[in-house]
């Protein structure tokens, strides 16, 4: 069977005695370039979930309701059902950008028509609405399993940590525009008009897929249809648990659905309406939670890299579990001081930061475990499994609230964090080793 050939260079060139160096591994070319399609992927992620959800509850839709509509993004849980085509596949009009360049630009092009139709229906043509927020959290989830796949292309495992930190300032900065920017603005002009501006923010993002490069890897066409379904839907998994043994493999396939439920079951559409309930205006969630909170998680971020860079991505991720897990106990402070601006800085600097550390982390272990014969299908499913158990308890978000108050939500997604690290520490010994070479 035929595989992907990757002529780029690998860890196992560099010397031994070489020091991890922090300062290379941020300084290289890629680490910008990720910066700018971080902002492509920021973008429109809060669009189809926490700013969607105010616009929905300024309309008088049901909170039960609005969590519901505002997990469109439980669509970037399932991306792995479509990344074997961005592997094994080129679209016939982008054919002349290669293959990653090709199927970002048409991810791209696609969010910024999806908002674009959202502008123009409004949550008054409700089912319409959906339909079109469901395809931008398509469109969005897309362009992420290109851009994870460009990433890893270009760059050996070594270099992941800072290259996912500058991304990571790139992803809060479009968090910037379509939280901060938005809400903001929302509080002068109509939600139309806020969406048609957010599309035309991208595209900055697609001027840039066009000057970039596409990653120096070599693709062959499987002889036949047979070849390639098993290429590229059956060998991506069979390969993971070929590498890595059945028992060490279903461990690891557990931790990584269960490590990021704290950080995720907050993501949705329960905080907009919870900040709401607390008493803030939207400008002043604006300015703390989407500005405020961006630098912040931007400098946690870049912490994480850091510390990848120099100690590994397996200590750093068990840190990072642990602080990212217990700072969504900071908004009970909340529950007894509405409207305290104070209380709403404490808890979003802690909040923040821990999310922007875990990042990196985050993102070089999963790399660690890819094979590059299979990229994108493998990053993509992945990092679904990450994703996908904190949507689920999101999704739930609303009835769970009704039912036992939000300091119980929180207090839920803070234990959930247990059986997790009784499964870290019983792969520390297979991956406190397993760490990459320095760049």
């Amino acid at each position: 069977m035929r595989r992907i050939q990757s002529i780029m260079p690998t860890d196992s060139s560099a010397p031994a005695s070489h020091k991890p160096s922090v300062w290379r591994a941020f300084s290289q070319p890629a680490a910008w370039t990720m910066c700018l399609l971080g902002f492509s992927s920021g973008l429109p992620f809060l669009l189809v979930a926490g700013t969607l959800a105010f616009w929905l509850k300024e309309n008088g839709i049901l909170l039960t309701d609005i969590t519901m509509i505002a997990s469109a993004g439980m669509t970037y849980a399932f991306k792995f059902l479509w990344a074997p085509l961005l592997d094994h596949w080129r679209l016939p009009l982008f054919k002349r950008l290669g293959q990653r360049r090709g199927w970002l630009l048409f991810a791209q092009l696609g969010v910024l028509v999806g908002l674009l139709v959202m502008a123009a229906l409004t949550p008054r043509q409700l089912v319409p609405f959906v339909a079109a927020t469901l395809f931008v959290a398509f469109m969005g989830a897309t362009q992420d399993i290109a851009i994870d796949a460009y990433r890893i292309e270009i760059a050996p495992p070594s270099a992941q940590g800072a290259l996912v930190a500058t991304y990571s300032l790139g992803y809060r900065l479009g968090l910037l525009m379509a939280g901060a920017v938005a809400l903001i603005l929302a509080d002068h002009i109509a939600w139309a008009s806020v969406y048609a501006l957010m599309a035309v923010m991208m595209v900055v993002p697609i001027v840039t897929t066009l000057a970039m490069h596409e990653p120096d890897v070599r693709r062959f066409v499987p002889a036949s249809w047979r070849e390639a379904m098993h290429e590229s839907v059956i060998d991506p998994v069979t390969d993971f648990f070929r590498r890595y043994g059945l028992a060490v493999a279903v461990l690891a396939l557990l931790f990584i659905l269960l490590f990021k439920v704290p950080e995720q079951s907050i993501v949705g559409g329960v905080m907009s309406p919870f900040y709401r309930d607390m008493g803030f205006s939207k400008t002043e969630i604006g300015a703390i939670t989407k500005i405020y909170g961006v630098w912040i998680g931007i400098a946690g971020a870049f912490v994480g890299g850091a510390a990848v860079a120099r100690w590994g991505a397996w200590r750093t991720l068990g840190v990072a579990i642990v602080l990212e897990s217990c700072s969504n106990l900071l908004y009970l402070l909340l529950l007894h001081n509405h409207g305290n601006l104070m209380m709403l800085t404490t808890a979003i600097s802690g909040q923040n930061f821990a999310e922007g550390l875990l990042g990196p982390p985050t993102v070089a272990f999963l790399s660690l475990l890819v094979n590059r014969q299979h990229t994108a299908t493998q990053y993509a499913l992945l990092s679904s499994l990450v994703n996908l158990p904190g949507k689920v308890l999101g999704f739930f978000a609303g009835g769970i609230v009704t039912a036992l108050g939000y300091g119980g939500y929180f207090v839920i997604t803070v234990l959930s964090i247990l059986p997790a690290m009784l499964l870290f520490a019983c792969l520390w010994r297979r991956f406190r080793y397993d760490e990459p070479m320095p760049a």
